[in-house]
């Protein structure tokens, strides 16, 4: 039966058990055969709440709170760690992408310089898909990744093109792997300058100098050539085409007369490129890891994991700049390219046909 106390002074929900209550009953079957059964009553009974009562269960609920939230914490630091397990704790084959033109920045030769000192990296794979750079630039990546390889077997897997400078990349691996149709080659050094003479002399425009000497900001593109700079600029070109044609002979055990031969700035198909010795292989990525298990003896079945530059964040949202996602929304992204090629300046080692 529900009882209520005359100064019992509750809000609506404030109602507790009060306890348990036993008794026995008697029923009688028949009047000589009495059988005795215990019967246990449940009271409810409405009390008012202390103050006090309420600051503890107030207390009791916080403690929950802050239960669940510490668990959330937990949950989220165990997901962050398993998604960077492999980096961080497993022996691995770091992936490392070398795309689009190649400028030797800090932030690929800081990233090469991390996949070198890191114990858990036990080979390299370098994905090239890059028609090339700037010779200093090329020359800066391919002697990094010359330091990986004095400590851990480096494989070099081409794309769609890596020529020229691409091919340098390239040839600073153990092995060389590209696709049959990778367009790679491209043996050789320009100089690119444009000439504007004859468009400021239609706008009457005239462009007067004073220079310390006759070589001094030549070629110039404001009149033609000189004889005498275009000498200087060739001998400037046939530099770095030597040193371009002395890597090809050493990495690829070619004698320089065929060296030579192939150096014309031709492309070449995959493979016409295993046909010439440029490269090792027709294949992709598993052909790279197949080499590591047998040759370099790797243990087999490690995880390949991606090894990234950092993004810059002062000027980019989710690793986009503003730049990429105003030409990505309106379908030129080609422009992006096209605008960084034009921005190259000195020797390049660069395939980059006339479009």
């Amino acid at each position: 039966m529900w009882t209520r106390k005359e100064d019992a002074r509750l809000e609506p929900g404030q109602w507790e058990w009060c306890g348990l209550a036993a008794r026995t009953e008697r029923f009688h079957r028949s009047p000589r055969h009495p059988i005795w059964f215990p019967t246990i009553l449940l009271v409810l009974e409405p009390r008012m709440i202390s103050e006090a009562e309420l600051i503890v269960d107030r207390r009791r609920l916080k403690r929950r709170v802050t239960f669940w939230r510490i668990l959330a914490v937990l949950i989220a630091i165990g997901a962050v760690v398993a998604l960077t397990w492999n980096r961080s704790f497993e022996d691995q084959i770091a992936r490392i992408r070398i795309d689009g033109l190649i400028t030797g920045d800090q932030k690929t030769l800081d990233l090469i310089k991390k996949v070198e000192d890191e114990d858990k990296v036990k080979a390299v794979i370098v994905r090239i898909d890059s028609p090339g750079g700037t010779t200093a630039g090329s020359e800066a990546v391919y002697d990094a990744l010359r330091k990986v390889s004095a400590k851990k077997p480096v494989v070099a897997v081409m794309d769609t093109v890596a020529a020229s400078g691409g091919y340098i990349t390239a040839l600073a691996a153990d092995r060389i792997v590209a696709r049959g149709n990778t367009i790679t080659g491209s043996i050789g050094v320009i100089f690119s300058m444009p000439e504007f003479s004859r468009l400021l002399n239609t706008l009457g425009v005239t462009m007067e100098e004073l220079k310390s000497g006759d070589l001094k900001a030549e070629p110039s593109p404001y009149k033609p050539i000189s004889d005498k700079a275009r000498v200087a600029t060739m001998s400037l070109v046939n530099d770095g085409f030597v040193w371009f044609k002395g890597l090809v002979a050493e990495r690829r055990k070619l004698p320089m007369d065929r060296v030579d031969i192939l150096s014309d700035g031709r492309v070449y198909s995959g493979r016409q490129a295993v046909a010439e010795k440029l490269i090792d292989e027709v294949g992709d990525e598993g052909n790279a890891v197949a080499w590591l298990e047998t040759d370099r003896k790797l243990a087999a079945e490690l995880p390949i994991v991606d090894w990234k530059p950092k993004s810059e964040s002062d000027s980019s949202w989710l690793g986009f700049t503003a730049a990429d996602i105003v030409l990505k929304s309106l379908g030129l992204q080609g422009l992006q390219s096209a605008a960084e090629r034009a921005q190259l300046d000195g020797l390049l080692v660069l395939w980059h046909p006339a479009q």
